[in-house]
């Protein structure tokens, strides 16, 4: 099986910052817009060197959208930093009327995502903003694994046409893709090949999905792991080229069990190739303050819950 090597831990919210200042280098037409949490959102680098492209809007997420939406008239590409939380179910409204209801090219950028915000607990820990974006018609979603893929995708959704979410976190974590990639949107990228279960990840979760099928390896089962990096547009051929060759599936995010990934493969897989599946996500609840490490074994969202999952599912053949 092919080994994944971790170059050094790195939050993805530098990467989406790395990417950010990149782009205002290369093209004229980027701004950023921030609520109040530049450090936060590693917009830093981008303030300082291209002042006249930045735009602090305090507090007033609502008004954010808003004014990103309005800048796109004028060719400008709009990205927009605050918390998943606050990027999301505090601005809906404005985000379905302003943004996807009439196709504006905003990038919706949010970081702090998922139960690895660790302390700041529940109101703060967004669990289902992937579920509301996907449900946005013409809403890109994209939820990037590490340092180096959060970077790749920033620049690659500037190339995009269109309204995009790019959801990103604040642990440091892993970085094991490469630093060179192409990011392509909606393609899914097989790590491994295995013929005895597919693991299918996103996120946080593509780390501890390689660590799994490795743990996997040794008691002689093979998993294939796929990194869904895009949520929508869903890649439907990888995974069911995957799934017809192993009869089986496990799906794992860091997000409610409704409404994400998840369901999102199983609607692919009951009208395509109904197979048995296990979900690896929370089981609608809210989280709770605790470390990210707490928070992940509690919620079963690492690689001890994965192994498990591909075993039971096997025995559902």
């Amino acid at each position: 099986m092919k080994k994944y090597i971790d170059t050094g831990k790195k939050d993805t919210r530098s990467g989406f910052g790395a990417g950010l200042e990149e782009l205002g280098k290369k093209n004229e037409n980027v701004v950023a817009l921030c609520a109040d949490l530049t450090g936060s959102l590693k917009m830093d680098a981008f303030k300082n060197n291209h002042p006249e492209r930045f735009f602090q809007v305090g507090i007033a997420e609502a008004n954010m959208i808003g004014m990103a939406a309005g800048m796109t008239i004028g060719g400008k590409i709009p990205f927009t930093g605050t918390f998943a939380n606050f990027s999301t179910g505090r601005v809906y409204d404005q985000i379905r009327q302003s943004v996807a209801y009439s196709g504006k090219n905003v990038k919706i950028c949010a970081s702090h995502a998922g139960l690895t915000l660790g302390e700041d607990g529940a109101t703060h820990q967004i669990l289902e903003d992937l579920g509301l974006m996907k449900m946005l018609p013409g809403m890109t979603v994209i939820n990037t694994c590490d340092y180096n893929q959060t970077k790749a995708a920033t620049l690659a959704i500037a190339e995009h046409d269109g309204p995009v979410y790019l959801r990103f976190g604040r642990p440091k974590v892993a970085n094991f893709t490469p630093e060179d990639q192409n990011f392509e949107i909606g393609k899914a990228v097989q790590l491994t090949e295995g013929n005895d279960v597919t693991i299918i990840a996103t996120g946080h979760l593509v780390w501890e999905a390689l660590q799994a099928a490795e743990t996997l390896a040794e008691e002689g089962i093979t998993a294939e792991v796929i990194n869904i990096h895009t949520i929508k547009p869903l890649d439907a051929d990888a995974i069911l080229a995957s799934v017809k060759k192993t009869g089986c599936v496990v799906t794992a995010e860091e997000h409610n069990y409704l409404g994400g990934l998840g369901e999102s493969v199983a609607r692919v897989l009951s009208t395509e190739h109904p197979s048995p599946q296990e979900f690896i996500a929370t089981k609608d609840t809210f989280g709770e303050s605790g470390t990210p490490e707490q928070l992940m074994e509690k919620y079963g969202l690492n690689a001890k819950s994965i192994v498990a999952a591909s075993k039971k599912v096997m025995q559902r053949k």
